[in-house]
């Protein structure tokens, strides 16, 4: 397997498994926020959710973009020399 292939996969990976840990911090954060809101305490509850959803967000931006990622990364790699 070439360089760049195994950093797609390995950056597609990485990008499942931060939305894989996101949507139950997602979830949580809705229900922290309807619940806090249904009792009318004062804060910022609002903030966990937002972070959650960019969380997610972030880890399928990876996933879509995990070739252009491994591009950046590895544009001066060589793939015409063998690995021994």
């Amino acid at each position: 397997m070439k360089t760049k292939q195994l950093a797609n996969v390995l950056i597609k990976i990485l990008g499942l498994s931060v939305v894989i840990h996101g949507i139950p911090a997602l979830i949580t954060g809705v229900f922290g926020l309807a619940y806090a809101r249904g009792v009318g305490a004062p804060g910022n509850y609002w903030f966990y959710p937002v972070s959650s959803v960019v969380l997610v967000a972030l880890g399928i931006c990876l996933i879509v973009k995990s070739r252009c990622v491994a591009e950046l990364l590895f544009k001066g790699d060589d793939e015409s020399s063998p690995d021994a």
